[in-house]
């Protein structure tokens, strides 16, 4: 039990050493967080819907679907090589 005791007080005088952000801090860090969930999510949002459409075209035939395929698929290898250079 002694240990359990032990941890406990250390962690607590831990927790007394922390700077604590400033309600105004924690407010401005809380709308940063936000707006970088809302942009990722608009922005993933759009690529479901692009990969989708390519997808349809894909599926029914349309020449704008293998268009869109090919440079989907060239902008991987793209990617993939410039990653692999550095």
């Amino acid at each position: 039990m002694q240990p359990v005791v032990q941890y406990l007080r250390d962690t607590r005088a831990e927790l007394r050493k922390v700077t604590w952000p400033t309600r105004q801090e924690a407010w401005h860090l809380t709308l940063i967080v936000l707006g970088a969930t809302a942009g990722m999510a608009a922005i993933l949002g759009l690529a479901d819907f692009a990969f989708a459409e390519i997808m349809k075209q894909l599926v029914l035939g349309s020449w704008v679907g293998y268009v869109a395929g090919l440079v989907v698929v060239a902008a991987g290898v793209l990617a993939w090589y410039l990653i692999q250079r550095e």
